[in-house]
């Protein structure tokens, strides 16, 4: 059996950064991934930066919508070829990085004990030994047990759909909430007909209704078509197509829709099932989401969990930011740091354009009893924007009016991932937004219109 100081199982943000911090330090480290093509962890090969290629170049088919369905599905079969060619590359190197600092064995990790992990590997089992151990196993779609779903050969994940070469023209995606939706506008603009069908009856339900009601109209300007109330009930596989039936819950009637590809996106959740957590003494709530407090410790002291797999928000800057709060136990340093006081954060999703939000909505301001101020405008507003060609856009601000703190934002708008930095930053700061509205910006910039958001609460 080797032994190590710190075993680390899964190689997302979390753990690769880990790795090579303890590594440098000259501290034995080992890291265990189960998926040669998942070294570097889900963003860089399954989620964010494939999805963000693609959605870029999406940018340029939506140019040539005029296109016939060969020329775009042609555009469309580079796209995922350029895409893989980007993953392949920072695979690598993230595989190169860890190398350089840990031991790495690519095999499915189990927990015996709390200190020893069995690994099996492509030519039999070994048992490694950690005095620490450090879970970053991330999440997985959640497949809902819908009838003929497992059986069907045109249905997808995020992570399928991303290596389907051919663009379906007909593409139905189960789930209208985030990751859906980045979906739906990539492939709209990439040239699909694409409907969305959610079970709910209100759109992005979390968000204010002016700003939700702004990016479903810009959504249905691409085409995608919007389907509430939809209860999908069966899918079916035919010779050319796959159908999808679903039950309209407020008639009670049922409707059948034909697709070339079915994108399951209804959640994520914590991969934990197969680690054998309960050998560890490790415990996990009701949704199989790994119990930590707030420096990351599990039930067991000398095991930490970090990244999607503990629940909560899901991003890769989440992870980095939970390798810092571990850092700093272990390595002595002494900046408090625990997941305590990391809020606001930020979150994107990339649409055509980003939507960006931070802190409290306009009712959730108002439901916590504050006296508030709001800034909006529309991004047409912006000479920015209109270079961009982007004018449909809208930017909106909550205030606290009793001592000028930025409560929240949310940004639907071009660069938004970008600028909402700047006002997390200076809540983070415990700024007025006076600061932000008087602040001097480069020109043109979308960071320059903050003077004029913030400016209409004069």
């Amino acid at each position: 059996m080797k032994k190590y100081d710190a075993l680390i199982i899964g190689f997302g943000k979390g753990g690769k950064t880990l790795a090579a911090a303890l590594g440098k330090k000259g501290i034995k480290t080992a890291v265990i991934e189960k998926s040669p093509l998942m070294y570097g962890g889900t963003c860089i090969n399954i989620g964010c930066i494939p999805t963000k290629k693609l959605i870029h170049t999406a940018a340029d088919a939506k140019k040539n919508q005029q296109a016939d369905y060969s020329e775009k599905n042609n555009f469309y079969a580079a796209a995922i070829r350029e895409k893989n060619t980007l993953t392949a590359l920072l695979r690598q190197k993230n595989y190169d990085n860890v190398a350089a600092a840990a031991d790495i064995y690519t095999g499915a990790a189990r927990f015996q004990t709390d200190h020893t992990v069995e690994v099996q590997l492509p030519d039999g089992k070994i048992s490694l030994y950690g005095e620490k151990i450090f879970i970053n196993t991330g999440s997985e779609p959640v497949i809902p047990p819908i009838t003929g779903l497992q059986l069907s050969r045109r249905v997808y994940t995020s992570t399928t759909l991303m290596e389907l070469s051919t663009l379906p023209q007909r593409l139905v995606i189960i789930g209208g909430g985030y990751i859906g939706l980045e979906f739906a506008a990539m492939y709209a603009n990439y040239g699909s007909m694409v409907t969305v069908l959610e079970y709910g009856d209100t759109f992005i339900p979390r968000e204010d209704r002016d700003i939700a009601n702004v990016i479903q109209t810009r959504l249905e300007e691409l085409g995608v078509r919007f389907i509430f109330n939809a209860q999908v009930d069966e899918i079916t596989d035919e010779n050319e197509l796959t159908t999808v039936s679903y039950l309209e819950r407020n008639s009670g009637m049922s409707v059948k829709i034909p697709a070339d590809a079915v994108l399951v996106a209804t959640g994520r959740k914590a991969s934990t099932a197969s680690l054998n957590l309960e050998a560890a003494g490790v415990a996990v709530n009701e949704r199989g989401e790994i119990i930590v407090n707030e420096l990351l410790q599990t039930t067991v002291p000398h095991i930490w969990a970090l990244g999607d797999v503990k629940g909560g928000l899901q991003f890769t800057y989440i992870s980095l930011d939970d390798f810092r709060i571990i850092k700093e136990q272990l390595l002595g340093q002494k900046n408090n740091r625990t997941t305590a006081n990391r809020s606001p954060v930020a979150y994107s999703v990339f649409l055509d354009p980003t939507f960006a939000r931070v802190g409290l909505s306009e009712e959730e301001a108002l439901l916590s009893g504050h006296k508030i101020k709001v800034a909006k405008i529309a991004e047409a507003a912006s000479p920015r924007a209109r270079l961009f060609g982007s004018i449909s856009g809208y930017l909106k601000a909550i205030v606290d009016a009793e001592n000028n703190k930025i409560l929240g934002a949310a940004f639907f708008c071009s660069e938004a991932s970008e600028i909402i930095n700047i006002v997390q930053l200076a809540m983070k700061a415990d700024l007025d937004y006076t600061v932000l509205r008087d602040n001097i910006y480069t020109h043109p910039s979308m960071s320059e219109f903050l003077n004029d958001l913030f400016s209409t609460l004069d």
